[in-house]
C-alpha cells in the first residue's frame, strides 16, 4: 500500500511511531504541520456547521461555519502531522484505531468546547457530523499518505501532483474495503 516512486521505508510499531510524537512534538506537529489537509479540513467542514445552523439565521450559520474553519486550519494540520507519523505504523489496524478514535476524541472535545461558549445554536447536529465526517476524512488522510500523497515536508510532492493523483486515490479509497475481502477470500480458498 505504498507508492512505488518513494523509496522504500521501514515499517514501525504504533508505540514507535507514538513515542516520537510525543519526545519530538516540534519535529513531528509544527515542522510537518499539514497545511494540505488543514486547508481541505476547513473547506470541507465549514459547509457542515453552515448547514447545520441555517436553521437559526444566516449570521449563527457564517458565524459557526467561520469558527469552524479557524479551528480546524488550526488543528486539522496538527491532526494530520500525527497520521503522518502512524502512516507506515504496524499492525495497522491498531494504527487505524489511533488515529479514527484517540486522536478525534481530542479534536472533538476541543471542538465541542469552541462551539459550546461560542453558542453554535445546533450543536449537537454540527457535532454528528463534523464526527462522522472525522472517521472518514482521517481513514482517507491515511490511506492517501500510506500511498505518497498528501505528505508534507521532505516526504511531501507538490500539491498539484497530489491532485492530479486524488481520482485514483478515492477510487483506491472507496474500493480498498472490498479488495481486501477478496484478497482474504482468495487466500483461505488456497489453504
Amino acid at each position: 500500500m505504498t507508492d512505488a516512486t518513494l523509496p522504500p521505508q521501514r515499517a514501525v510499531t504504533v508505540e514507535e511511531a507514538l513515542r516520537a510524537v510525543f519526545l519530538r512534538p516540534f519535529d513531528t506537529l509544527v515542522r510537518r504541520w499539514n497545511w494540505k489537509t488543514a486547508l481541505f479540513s476547513a473547506a470541507l467542514r465549514a459547509p457542515i456547521f453552515f448547514s447545520a445552523n441555517v436553521s437559526a439565521g444566516l449570521h449563527e450559520a457564517t458565524g459557526a461555519a467561520i469558527a469552524e474553519s479557524v479551528f480546524r486550519v488550526l488543528t486539522a494540520g496538527i491532526y494530520a502531522a500525527c497520521t503522518q507519523a502512524l502512516r507506515r505504523a504496524e499492525p495497522a489496524w491498531a494504527a487505524a484505531l489511533v488515529l479514527t478514535i484517540a486522536m478525534p476524541f481530542s479534536a472533538h472535545v476541543l471542538e465541542f468546547l469552541l462551539h459550546w461558549l461560542r453558542g453554535t445554536h445546533n450543536l449537537r447536529g454540527s457535532m454528528l457530523g463534523s464526527i462522522a465526517f472525522t472517521i472518514f476524512s482521517t481513514l482517507f488522510n491515511w490511506y492517501a499518505m500510506r500511498n505518497g500523497a498528501l505528505l508534507v515536508g521532505e516526504e511531501g510532492r507538490t500539491f498539484a501532483h497530489d491532485m492530479l493523483r486524488m481520482p485514483q486515490l478515492i477510487a483506491g479509497f472507496l474500493t480498498y474495503p472490498f479488495r481486501a475481502l477478496a484478497a482474504a477470500t482468495w487466500e483461505n480458498e488456497k489453504e
